[in-house]
């Protein structure tokens, strides 16, 4: 840097502005919400969507009171998994920085006090089921109540205890996925719940054996740091797990197809040849399972085209079975 320039660079500002705050200054500024955002994970947001599982099964989704109050579901569902991850990574602070990649997480990297994910994850725990109550009802707030209490005592002990931590996980897809009946006074179809419970089932048993095959090559001290509860998985285990569920998701499925026809004025019979691309669906992400490559269930979903391609024509199908045309 000449003499010139750094003369031009440190003088001060001409009549009338305003100083300009240092470039660094403004960047320490961000690290914090930006940090806070990344704790709360966006990439898992869509998640969330499973509020609209209710809805859109009973043929609710496009109602007017369905489309004022789903959004504000989502938010506040979206607010309660960000209080528990940042209440995780603060209790998981000291363990993520001695892990080759949890250590770039926000909290184990300094840039969000510890204090400070506590503080906030508490004010999310707090103000995501109150805000149900009044933006919703009783029973939407007493349901993310559960949700909240049911994922912190997963992060503290029950993400070690096993067998229960697969039924926490699939629990808390389940809980999305019934949110919208009793935050819009949607009846609960039996086979709606059993479908939903065992997909989930089939997607979390399916990373966990995605996982246990990643680290099968690793040193088992480097396995332990991972997810010390590997070690008490087998592969053959995991895999039975997410074929069982994969089994029974798609043995409901078909069960509440074929229970629920529709009426005689049916062009063809719409909610039948759902069965086909849902089936379809499983023994596509089956093949990830197989692989060891179904990792988060969101980027599987998102990244496959043809399973993007499956879901859009079950979307088609289901649809024309609930407008009954």
């Amino acid at each position: 840097m000449t003499e010139r320039t750094a003369v031009l660079e440190e003088s001060p500002p001409g009549p009338g502005m305003a100083p300009a705050a240092p470039v660094g200054l403004r960047a320490r500024a961000l690290v914090l919400p930006l940090g806070l955002l990344r704790t709360a994970r966006p990439r898992q947001w869509v998640k969330n969507v499973l509020v609209a599982a209710a809805p859109a099964a009973a043929g609710d989704l496009f109602l007017r009171p369905t489309l004022i109050r789903l959004p504000v579901l989502f938010v506040l569902f979206t607010a309660a998994a960000a209080a528990v991850y940042l209440v995780n990574d603060a209790r998981d602070a000291e363990a993520d920085r001695a892990h080759p990649d949890k250590r770039r997480r926000p909290v184990a990297a300094g840039e969000v006090p510890v204090p400070v994910a506590y503080a906030v994850g508490g004010l999310l725990a707090v103000l995501a089921p109150a805000s149900a109550a009044v933006l919703c009802n009783p029973a939407t707030a007493a349901l993310l109540c559960a949700y909240l209490l049911m994922q912190l005592a997963y992060c503290v002990s029950l993400k070690n205890v096993l067998v229960v931590d697969l039924a926490v996980v699939t629990t808390g897809f389940l809980m999305r996925a019934l949110a919208g009946g009793p935050a819009l006074g949607i009846p609960l179809s039996r086979w709606f719940l059993i479908t939903a419970g065992f997909g989930a089932l089939f997607m979390v048993a399916a990373k966990r054996y995605s996982e246990a095959l990643r680290v099968a090559g690793e040193r088992r001290e480097d396995k332990g740091e991972t997810r010390p509860l590997l070690r008490e998985y087998s592969d053959g285990y995991l895999r039975f797990v997410w074929q069982l569920a994969a089994g029974g998701a798609v043995l409901a499925y078909c069960l509440w197809a074929l229970e629920s026809g529709g009426t005689a004025a049916s062009v063809l019979p719409w909610r039948q040849l759902s069965m086909i691309p849902f089936i379809l669906a499983v023994l596509r992400y089956a093949v990830f399972a197989d692989r060891g490559a179904a990792g988060a269930p969101e980027d599987v979903v998102l990244r496959d085209r043809p399973l993007a391609v499956i879901g859009l024509a079950w979307t088609g199908l289901y649809a024309m079975a609930v407008a009954d045309v």
